[in-house]
């Protein structure tokens, strides 16, 4: 029967745990993104499935945890894969570099939509980008702590509902891909805001990233499952995270227009929805090399990502053309990232 080790002590996940069949070539181990984390757990079943006596372990951490778990270092204490639900930072590759993981692969698996959900038993709530960075936004547009307590109070045209967001924490990608995707345009739809960032980075970052704390943004941890039944079992309560779950909850959550497009395959693929963007999985080079089961298990996850595969039924949007091209051109040849095209 397959499983998934979760949330075990490091010591655990770099060995058989208790003496069973495997051996550390055909053992892999994969922490990080809880959005990507169904995903690489679709693709380690069919793995195993295809290759007995392989053993994956997945593990959900969230995404900047699961880099710093990667990065610690090179061999059998240290994870062979991370999964990502945005690209990995400069400082994170040069962590990687100095504790001796030198070959970073990127492997782009698809494209997610960062998406607000409500309860199907909700009124229907339509929302801007800068609708959404004024009802978080610790100090919007620079003008004093947010007192903002309904959506109302932040634009007229919307009802007088309280103000009420779940969404990730700190550590996790998703929650970056908020503050890019969404708040940080949500920001700069005010001409000032998009003019400091050029005469000062840290406050434009601080003035449009950083989340209120005063009980209106609650940070809900990386189980998403968890955050929609909370969002179901509060109308009027908006949720943020990725689009595979929302496809596999419709019949409890919906999502929110976000300047007036709804989260849907063509309009994630298209990039036409605000909220879309691009999941990865980064490989251990070094591990790549001396662990034939890691280029399996990766053309077995080339296989899952493409139109009509295992992925696309679990809520992932598949690349199309030059896009679908390049990952599957990485994923098979195994080629480090050059971590100057990193930010």
């Amino acid at each position: 029967m397959t499983k998934f080790w979760l949330a075990l002590p490091l010591a655990c996940l770099v060995s058989a745990c208790g003496g069973g069949s495997n051996n550390a070539a055909s053992q892999l181990k994969i922490v990080g993104s809880s959005t990507v984390y169904p995903f690489t757990t679709a693709i380690a079943e069919a793995f195993q499935k295809a290759n007995p006596g392989t053993s994956v372990i997945v593990e959900s951490t969230g995404t900047g945890s699961g880099i710093k778990l990667f990065c610690e270092g090179v061999g059998q204490k240290f994870p062979d894969m991370v999964n990502a639900s945005r690209q990995m930072k400069k400082s994170e590759y040069d962590a990687c570099s100095a504790a001796g993981a030198k070959q970073v692969i990127e492997v782009p698996i698809g494209i997610d939509g960062l998406t607000l959900i409500e309860s199907n038993q909700a009124a229907p709530l339509k929302v801007t980008l800068a609708d959404i960075y004024a009802a978080v936004a610790a100090n919007p547009y620079g003008k004093g702590p947010n007192k903002a307590q309904t959506w109302k109070d932040v634009n007229p045209a919307l009802p007088a509902i309280k103000i009420r967001v779940m969404g990730p924490p700190p550590t996790s990608g998703t929650r970056d891909s908020f503050a890019e995707l969404m708040l940080t345009k949500g920001c700069e739809s005010d001409p000032a805001m998009k003019a400091l960032k050029a005469s000062d980075e840290a406050k434009h970052k601080d003035l449009c990233t950083k989340i209120r704390e005063d009980g209106v943004y609650v940070e809900a941890g990386e189980n998403d499952n968890l955050l929609v039944q909370k969002v179901e079992a509060d109308p009027g309560t908006i949720g943020v995270l990725g689009y595979s779950f929302l496809e596999q909850n419709a019949d409890k959550i919906r999502p929110l227009e976000v300047g007036g497009v709804l989260p849907t395959e063509a309009t994630i693929q298209d990039l036409s929805y605000p909220g879309a963007r691009k999941l990865y999985i980064y490989v251990k080079g070094e591990h790549a090399a001396v662990k034939p089961a890691i280029k399996g298990f990766l053309a077995e996850y080339a296989k899952g990502w493409s139109t009509g595969g295992l992925l696309e039924k679990r809520g992932l949007v598949p690349f199309v053309g030059d896009d679908a091209a390049k990952a599957t051109a990485v994923a098979t040849g195994l080629t480090p990232l050059d971590g100057a095209t990193l930010k």
